[in-house]
């Protein structure tokens, strides 16, 4: 999708909806964040890169970052390095979502697993950064494959952790153990974000197309819906 074609009032209104459903998520929590107290993964990492796909992976990113950012404001949250870590991954996830370019998802993984295993304690755990290889097998695959919802979602919520994971190795304290333990709670963790962000993608696919339809607009004006997940498909 075009900038251009996001500043008009169709673009603003559908990005405004985002971004009040997105404050929204981002204020119900999911799971704790492991190594730091009071933090949370919060539904908003379920439907967050789903604006890649509908807005395009630049716009979308720049959507969630918006969103991000007032959310930010608006709970009056002083910016340090742990709002990076926030604030980055779910960038990458959206941009991932969206985009065609297979170099990106290779690029996100080799990047992550490099700057993981250059830390002291990321070369006991190499294999933690395995984990990583998802965003570039999705990929890889055969485009009927790698551009199918369940490997975009789960390309997408590996590249997330891929990002995170390489900036948290470098500014919270873990043990080898701690990471050791972490390895069945991110792979029943990511499986969730993966399938939560595949059903909102088809639901609000489907819900989108139905309401534009009602209003009589033409969806390819300003947002991407994908006909067979639609009512009509």
């Amino acid at each position: 999708m075009e900038f251009k074609k996001l500043f008009t009032k169709k673009g603003v209104l559908f990005l405004g909806l985002f971004a009040l459903l997105s404050l929204v998520g981002m204020n119900i929590n999911f799971s704790a964040l492991v190594g730091k107290e009071n933090q949370f993964f919060t539904l908003f990492q379920l439907f967050g890169p789903t604006a890649g796909m509908f807005l395009g992976p630049v716009v979308g990113a720049a959507s969630v970052l918006i969103a991000q950012l007032s959310n930010f404001f608006i709970a009056g949250t002083q910016f340090s390095m742990l709002s990076l870590l926030r604030i980055l991954p779910m960038l990458f996830a959206a941009y991932y979502f969206g985009t065609k370019r297979k170099s990106f998802g290779i690029a996100v993984s080799l990047i992550a697993i490099a700057a993981f295993i250059a830390h002291p304690l990321g070369k006991q755990v190499w294999y933690f950064s395995l984990f990583w290889t998802v965003p570039l097998i999705a990929a890889v695959l055969p485009k009927k494959y790698s551009e199918g919802v369940m490997a975009k979602s789960l390309g997408s919520t590996f590249a997330a952790h891929a990002v995170g994971g390489a900036i948290w190795i470098w500014s919270v304290p873990m043990t080898v153990e701690a990471y050791i333990a972490l390895i069945p709670v991110v792979l029943v963790e990511r499986l969730l974000f993966a399938s939560g962000i595949a059903v909102s993608y088809v639901t609000l696919n489907a819900v989108l197309d139905k309401a534009l339809e009602k209003m009589k607009v033409k969806a390819e004006s300003f947002v991407e819906i994908r006909k067979k997940f639609t009512f009509r498909a």
